[in-house]
């Protein structure tokens, strides 16, 4: 296999930078030894044959013992990325055929090398699209290698035109303009089809044979030398680690080659050996297990592990040439918890509230004599993780990006869990502020109830931050004064700024917000919501709600504990809707599920339309102003009233008892619902406004709405 030299290389697609210097990798040997060695190094058998006594342990360089191979990703890993592509689908169009049934080799060759294109294809696309977002074009191709040429084209191409015994490999391309027909230097990962892959899994065998291994480092070595003669930073800063997948029709596993060329002896005269010798002596190799990524249907075992694993690999070798992806592995694997919350609390495994201890309680509804009752006496006592607690009058030290400050603690403003306080700056006891209370970093398993909290907390601070760098500015939504971290008594001595030194309430995050008001709550429960305060309710909530949508962001949590009165001794109360934790920023943001306040939109298809926060500011309001409270225990009987309610005008009736206007509010948004159509705030807004202002001769500020 010759090939073609890689001088004049660039990658015409402008990748991001990553966090490595962008001047590129120093190379210690001249492009032109490099290419000349290039030229020489082109038979694998050659290289597996001067690596034979390494295979075989038969070396005195690796004291006469196999070489042990670590596995390039662990369990631990494997698992945070199968959470984060929960929800994410993947679709190989292609069958991979089943060798048992094959009817000659020539067509079942062909369809897999077409199966395994369409699922790297598959593959890039579900990880771009989850990683970095599906507003970008994706900038990766993928192709086959010729082995007597090393042209890359479709498979398809090489079929019609009687070249797939030619074929040699399957790589994932970066996009060129300039080199349309593809380079070894533009290879992110690359796929070896081989019949004999599985036989290692039907052996027994912990790593394949010496035969396929050896062609993978071959080829590991021919990218890695091509990547080096790259005059583009960001393929050479890659030049030093690679990826090859290793599949037949039903298995496969993950290669991976790290090292460095400086250390490679360009000797012309003995290319094997010398390659053998760095590969021995300087290369780093993990090898991991092979296992079924296809199964006899020809489907993708798409959340098994052996499919993990090759995605995985995918997605490192992408990050090395588009740097950094928009959502970060972590972000995504975050909310695997709150989706498993969910989905206990619709099949009613969860009950919160059922003991003392906070634990979950299985709760088995069926009548079956059969099943034995736990009783509330029998229950493990599981000491609970200690959670700071502030209580009134104790002050609270944090430490933000600039200084530190203490607030002092006035009230608590919810008994909800986590509970929100009202807090007074010691250096400026003329103001008072809320106060948001977050979990520990050094809860690594993080109850419910902290799970609750970083939503209030951290995800709260970034929605925020976004609506501040987006220029909303409304004084219906909280303005964030501070945030930081939790000062806590005694030494500390954690690693790093962002880590814990196991206290407690080390690194706790915390957020502090304006203005401090009444929730909503509160006030129904005091018989303070009355005909006036659910107009200007609805005018405020849905200012800001029109402010918020015009930056694409959507509450998604509207109830009577996220919205409240804000009186500060003037004559004019305005309410301020809170608790902007879990908004939805983009599509793939999942909302609260709430059998009351939810949208009907939400809870059929966990999403948000134009028209559901809107919807659930209705339900606020009809539940503030007395309307009948259901029993609901369900999605389903969720669903259920909520269409009773709207075909017999049952909600529209009882806010018509309030005001017409109300009444013809909710008649509007019942035509949006589940609909595309955008709401028309503006109008709404002012007819709010000018009812408030005739039938109660009170203007509404609207100088900041």
């Amino acid at each position: 296999m010759e090939d073609q030299s890689p001088d004049h290389i660039s990658v015409g697609s402008a990748p991001k930078k990553s966090s490595t210097s962008s001047r590129g990798r120093h190379r210690n040997f001249s492009s032109s030894t490099c290419k000349d060695f290039l030229r020489k190094f082109v038979d694998n058998e050659l290289l597996t044959s001067s690596l034979e006594d390494w295979f075989s342990g038969h070396n005195e360089d690796c004291g006469f013992r196999k070489p042990a191979f670590d596995v390039p990703f662990d369990l631990t890993e494997l698992q945070n990325f199968d959470y984060a592509l929960e929800g994410v689908t993947f679709q190989q169009l292609v069958r991979m055929p089943n060798a048992l049934y094959a009817s000659t080799s020539d067509v079942f060759e062909a369809t897999a090398y077409l199966a395994l294109e369409d699922f790297l294809h598959a593959g890039i696309k579900g990880l771009w699209e989850t990683f970095w977002g599906p507003d970008e074009a994706m900038p990766f191709s993928v192709a086959c290698i010729h082995s007597t040429s090393s042209k890359f084209y479709p498979a398809e191409k090489a079929i019609s035109s009687g070249k797939l015994d030619g074929v040699c490999a399957t790589a994932v391309l970066l996009k060129n303009l300039k080199h349309s027909q593809g380079r070894w230097d533009h290879i992110v990962v690359l796929a070896l089809l081989r019949p004999d892959i599985g036989m290692v899994s039907a052996q027994g065998d912990q790593e394949p044979s010496p035969a396929v291994l050896g062609e993978a480092l071959f080829f590991a070595l021919r990218v890695l030398l091509s990547r080096s003669l790259s005059r583009s930073s960001t393929v050479l800063r890659n030049s030093d680690c690679v990826y090859l997948l290793l599949v037949d029709s039903q298995f496969g596993g993950v290669v991976k080659v790290e090292g460095d060329l400086n250390k490679l002896d360009f000797d012309l005269n003995n290319v094997y050996d010398c390659a053998a010798e760095w590969i021995k002596k300087h290369a780093r190799v993990s090898v991991s297990s092979i296992d079924r990524v296809w199964n006899k249907l020809g489907n993708a075992n798409w959340g098994d592990i052996g499919t993990l694993q090759v995605l995985i690999a995918i997605f490192h070798s992408m990050i090395q040439f588009y740097g950094d992806p928009k959502y970060s592995l972590n972000e995504l694997a975050t909310e695997h918890s709150s989706r498993l919350q969910s989905r206990r609390s619709e099949r009613h495994l969860v009950d919160r509230q059922a003991n003392g201890n906070g634990l979950s309680r299985y709760q088995q509804r069926s009548h079956s004599p059969e099943i034995v009752e736990v009783q509330e006496e029998t229950a493990v006592d599981v000491k609970p993780q200690e959670i700071l607690k502030l209580e009134i009058g104790s002050v609270v030290l944090m430490d933000d990006a600039y200084s530190q400050k203490g607030f002092q603690i006035n009230d608590i403003l919810t008994d909800s869990d986590p509970p929100i306080y009202s807090s007074t700056p010691v250096e400026e006891p003329t103001k008072t502020y809320l106060l948001y209370v977050g979990s520990s970093p050094s809860h690594l398993e993080p109850a419910w109830e902290d799970m609750n909290s970083w939503y209030q907390v951290q995800r709260q601070t970034k929605v925020l931050t976004l609506m501040k760098q987006r220029g909303i500015s409304s004084r219906y939504i909280p303005q964030m004064v501070s945030s930081g971290r939790a000062i806590h008594p005694g030494p500390c001595n954690k690693p790093n700024s962002s880590g814990s030194c196991g206290h407690p309430w080390c690194s706790t995050p915390i957020l502090v917000t304006s203005p401090v008001g009444e929730t909503i709550s509160n006030l129904i429960r005091n018989g303070l919501f009355g005909v006036e305060e659910a107009l200007r309710c609805c005018h405020d909530c849905l200012s800001a709600l029109a402010a918020s949508a015009s930056a694409g962001i959507r509450h998604g949590d509207i109830r009577p504990e996220n919205v409240i009165r804000v009186s500060n001794g003037s004559r004019h109360p305005y309410f301020v809707l809170i608790g902007w934790g879990h908004a939805i920023l983009e599509d793939r943001d999942r909302p609260v599920m709430n059998l009351f306040f939810s949208s009907t939109f939400a809870l059929q298809e966990g999403k948000l339309c134009a028209a559901s926060d809107a919807e659930s500011l209705i339900y606020l309001l009809y539940f503030s102003c007395g309307g009948v409270c259901p029993e609901l225990d369900s999605v389903e009987s969720a669903l259920q009233w909520r269409e009773t309610s709207w075909s017999r005008r049952v909600i529209q009736q009882k806010l018509g008892d309030v005001s017409a206007l109300l009444k013809a509010f909710a008649d509007y948004v019942d035509s949006l619902c589940g609909t595309p159509y955008p709401m028309d705030y503006e109008i709404w807004l002012k007819r709010l406004r000018r009812t408030i202002n005739e039938d109660h001769g009170k203007e509404v500020d609207t100088s900041s709405s």
